[in-house]
């Protein structure tokens, strides 16, 4: 199982953070954390990296269901999504979802697969309207 859903983009950095956020909207998912990598880990520990930031995106309807089921699910919630830039490529920017089928592997709960299915289409939905532009 892949650990993430993702794809790359060739555009800016903030733009391309821009354009997750209103696809993830579009799929009904709310940005509830945002973490800024890059400053973070220059402020705290003097250290240079390339933009990063970690979005903590949340589907309300999802995130009840799933906790309904298992209550310690909250420990996987919300959602990451990681906008960063390939260090590989200096015009790519990666988006990177986690996979939510993980829920379902590390808990063991079948009752979260359609949830976890659920989210899968929004967020598959969201990156493939981030590669169609």
């Amino acid at each position: 199982m892949n650990l993430a859903l993702s794809t790359t983009l060739h555009t800016s950095f903030d733009e391309a953070v821009e354009l997750t956020r209103k696809a993830l909207s579009e799929q009904g998912f709310g940005i509830l954390t945002e973490i800024d990598m890059q400053s973070t880990l220059r402020a705290k520990l003097g250290v240079d990296m390339e933009d990063y930031l970690i979005l903590g995106a949340c589907n309300p309807a999802l995130a009840h269901r799933a906790v309904d089921v298992h209550r310690q699910i909250g420990l996987l919630l919300p959602c990451n999504v990681i906008v960063r830039r390939d260090t590989a490529a200096e015009d790519a920017i990666m988006v990177e979802a986690m996979n939510p089928e993980l829920m379902v592997q590390v808990t063991g709960e079948q009752a979260l697969e359609p949830i976890a299915a659920e989210a899968t289409v929004r967020l598959h939905a969201a990156l493939e309207s981030l590669r169609n532009l």
